[in-house]
């Protein structure tokens, strides 16, 4: 919940990152997929995965520490039912939607729509290159999200 909080990841896209972070991270490569230098998760790195024809995610700022956090963890199960079928046995409701759209609700104190919808993956991919790509754009664009980050890391602890 924690992950999908940070990121703004749709549930399948989450479980997938987290699995996909835990497997690279055993077998050394998890620099193939996680930017240390950007604190960034390059999904686009992983097209089969993360660039579905209506539904795409790009790229997610997330701290070192929660990365290495879940590179710890044991994997979920690949099926959003399962997880879906967790979360109902613990008596909570499945608000996984609304947790994607908090998120976006607190970039809006940091960030511009369009930016919202750059890191959501709501843009073609010909624009996020031509954003990604720009260290300027994006050094300003990590630093205002990392403060989106704290306060969302300061409600869910």
């Amino acid at each position: 919940m924690d992950f999908i909080a940070i990121t703004g990841l749709r549930l399948v896209e989450a479980i997938e990152s987290y699995n996909l972070i835990i497997k690279l991270a055993k077998e050394g490569k998890l620099n193939e997929y996680y930017n240390e230098e950007k604190e960034a998760l390059e999904h686009f790195r992983f097209k089969e995965i993360f660039l579905r024809k209506s539904k795409k995610a790009f790229i997610s700022f997330v701290p070192k520490e929660l990365i290495e956090k879940i590179a710890l963890s044991s994997p979920l199960p690949d099926s959003r039912h399962a997880i879906q079928m967790r979360v109902k046995k613990k008596g909570l409701k499945l608000r996984f939607s609304d947790i994607r759209e908090a998120h976006a609700s607190f970039m809006t104190k940091y960030l511009k729509q369009p930016e919202i919808d750059f890191i959501h993956g709501r843009v073609t991919t010909n624009i996020f290159m031509a954003n990604y790509f720009n260290p300027a754009l994006i050094c300003d664009l990590k630093e205002r999200i990392f403060n989106a980050v704290k306060e969302i890391q300061n409600k869910i602890s």
